[in-house]
């Protein structure tokens, strides 16, 4: 082969190389795709909104699983369209549904009520019901595991005047509440969207629970009485709406101390020539 075909050969190459890169550095490139929003990925020359992920009833405490997502081109952003932006969706998280909401229908402001907004806690209220605060620590709040939306049972332990109880019933405890519900914790009315707050410390110093007007007199002086503590229900354990009446006292509870309230036996000695024994009589 002579040099000169062997020339020509590298010079086509060379040629066909600066024409695929030049290509390259010409042609269109593929639009990317990032991350965001509810219902997978978004083009970045598109925004999206917030949406219904499913129809929402009003009364509805919206969490993250019930935002969907709409994405359309910048200048097509509907009017009062709430944009899919980290700070927004903390924002509706815990939020108030106004009215009901259909599958995809746009969420606005006007539709929610934010759980800091005036008013949110007098909507979340069942209609005939109050909110009531109990004071709880480490122990009588089940060690900061209550969460809204449990349902508890209110229990009341007092102790007697020691000079006019005998020790058996000196102290006594009883529910008074039954199957109330949980619509605060402290001044969280959602929860928590990071589990294990308790666990870090967090423990809760009140609990708020929805109760019938008459409940909240009975809450009240219950919590003047003694000491309150909190029973979480389970979720399938249906209960009446009047709690047992029943009363269980200290000697219910240990049989030492019942029988310590006992009068001791009359006790007869007994001499049988110059035998002596000693019986008592219960």
């Amino acid at each position: 082969m002579s040099l000169r075909l062997i020339v020509s050969i590298l010079m086509i190459m060379t040629g066909i190389g600066l024409a695929m890169i030049a290509y390259q550095l010409v042609a269109p490139a593929k639009p990317a795709v990032i991350a965001g929003g509810f219902n997978g990925p978004v083009s970045p020359l598109e925004v999206g909104y917030i949406v219904a992920a499913h129809p929402l009833p009003a009364g509805t405490l919206v969490r993250d699983e019930d935002f969907g997502l709409k994405n359309v081109q910048p200048g097509k952003l509907p009017p009062n369209a709430i944009a899919d932006l980290p700070e927004n969706r903390a924002m509706l998280r815990g939020a108030l549904i106004r009215g009901y909401l259909d599958d995809g229908q746009m969420i606005t402001l006007g539709d929610i009520l934010r759980p800091r907004d005036r008013g949110f806690l007098a909507a979340v209220l069942e209609p005939g019901t109050r909110a009531v605060s109990v004071g709880v620590d480490a122990v009588t709040g089940v060690s900061g595991l209550i969460w809204p939306g449990d349902r508890v049972d209110v229990i009341l332990t007092q102790e007697m005047e020691r000079n006019t109880a005998p020790l058996a019933r000196r102290v006594l405890s009883e529910t008074v509440l039954t199957n109330v519900r949980v619509i605060a914790i402290d001044q969280d009315i959602v929860r928590d969207s990071k589990p294990g707050a308790a666990a870090n410390g967090r423990v809760a110093r009140t609990v708020t629970v929805q109760v019938a007007n008459d409940q909240a007199e009975r809450i009240t002086v219950a919590q003047q009485l003694g000491h309150i503590s909190l029973a979480i229900r389970a979720i399938d354990n249906p209960s009446p709406e009047q709690p047992d009446q029943s009363t269980l006292f200290s000697g219910d509870v240990s049989p030492a101390l019942s029988k310590a309230g006992e009068p001791a036996g009359a006790k007869v000695q007994l001499i049988e020539g110059d035998k002596r024994s000693e019986v008592t009589f219960q």
